[in-house]
């Protein structure tokens, strides 16, 4: 069939299976580009198929040759329906992973689920014995707690008043003014319960009991502060709320883990277009400013960039360079003095009128239409395509 972007708001509704096999090959290039990490030979990603969780898949495989288990929720392929992107992405990844001969094996499930966190063990049992890195990359808007079956939904509102700023159409490039409620009720905790680190401890208590971690084993989070611009919206926000718990936990784990040597961390990532992000008020007219001025500098990078520098200087290059609060700073460039004062220079400024000059709206769009495959270069999109494409490990 011939499949073609189809959006509602910050979300596309349709995929491409050979765009997002172009993607995960242009990833693979990247990292075996900037050479061998010496980094850990058995990971687990959970959260592996989109965004940081796929780059650290990849960099970690093609970077340290590294056997990969991923877990992830995806919707697969069905005739005359297209499979989400994250699971176009997996399959890429396993077809390729297979061919540079390295161990890959997936499973497309409900990350937050006892049934799936006893089959990922019985899967590292089996195959690898223990491993060494786990990379927790969880973006869900809803989680069933695995114990008590509670439902919890996270939300985007600022806490103790409304907020007001801009914001972009990205679609059209609409700036206009935006207005949010704070939180109530059980807003805050309804989101720390999805986005904290409960579910992150679950996994390493799990794992550590069945005694799957390696000795010496690491684990890492990925988080989001962002400058004051954002700040109400997102790190003071119920977000923020959110992310606070998910560091103080890293603390909880690391003490868990010294029995066997092992350290967990969160790594405070650079603002990029992910599904979640473009679903943040704010967050896409942020970033069209700071992508235009990050690009200008020579230094933009995007999810792959970021994470194989994360491995290769940071956590298995020797300078974890941690800030005060014991987090890994990748953000460091964008959250620069000068990158700031020029982002907050253009925001004074920023209208529908300019912005296509002051900031990067294409390349926005782009990053966002390329996550499903969309729009990335050597594809031909008037080409049939098979929309039926399966993961290898689960056939």
């Amino acid at each position: 069939m011939i499949i073609e972007p189809r959006t509602r708001g910050f979300i596309c509704l349709t995929a491409h299976p050979t765009g997002c096999e172009q993607n995960v090959i242009n990833q693979i290039a990247y990292v075996k580009s900037k050479g061998a990490i010496n980094g850990a030979k058995k990971v687990l990603v959970i959260g592996s198929s989109t965004g940081f969780g796929l780059a650290s898949r990849i960099s970690s495989a093609f970077g340290s040759d590294a056997a990969t288990i991923g877990v992830f929720f995806d919707k697969p392929s069905a005739p005359e329906k297209t499979g989400s992107a994250g699971y176009y992405n997996t399959a890429a990844f396993e077809k390729h992973a297979h061919a540079a001969g390295l161990y890959a094996k997936s499973i497309n499930g409900d990350a937050f689920l006892n049934e799936i966190k006893r089959q990922t063990m019985d899967m590292i049992k089996e195959d690898l014995g223990q491993v060494d890195l786990v990379i927790y990359s969880l973006a869900s808007p809803v989680r069933t707690h695995p114990d008590t079956g509670e439902r919890f939904k996270s939300v985007l509102k600022p806490i103790g008043g409304v907020f007001s700023n801009k914001t972009v159409d990205f679609h059209t490039g609409n700036v206009t003014e935006i207005s949010i409620n704070p939180a109530e009720g059980d807003d805050i905790a309804n989101t720390v319960a999805v986005m904290g680190g409960e579910d992150w401890k679950m996994w390493m208590d799990a794992l550590k009991a069945e005694n799957l971690l390696s000795e010496g084993a690491t684990t890492v989070a990925y988080s989001y502060i962002g400058p004051s611009l954002t700040e109400a919206v997102y790190r003071k926000g119920t977000i923020g709320a959110a992310k606070d718990d998910l560091e103080a936990t890293a603390f909880t784990i690391s003490d868990d883990l010294k029995s066997i040597g092992g350290k967990a961390y969160v790594s405070v990532n650079k603002a990029l277009v992910t599904q979640a992000s473009s679903a943040i008020p704010v967050i896409p007219l942020y970033i069209s400013l700071l992508y235009k001025i990050m690009k200008e500098k020579g230094i933009h990078e995007g999810c792959i960039e970021q994470i194989q520098r994360l491995y290769s200087e940071r956590l298995f290059g020797g300078d974890l360079s941690l800030d005060a609060k014991g987090r890994i700073r990748i953000d460091d460039w964008e959250m620069r003095d000068d990158v700031q004062a020029e982002v907050s220079k253009l925001w004074e400024i920023a209208a529908t009128e300019n912005l296509s000059e002051i900031g990067d709206l294409k390349g926005y769009s782009d990053d966002f239409y390329n996550l499903f495959g969309f729009k990335v270069e050597g594809v031909d999109y008037d080409k049939d395509v098979n929309e039926m494409v399966e993961i290898p490990s689960e056939h």
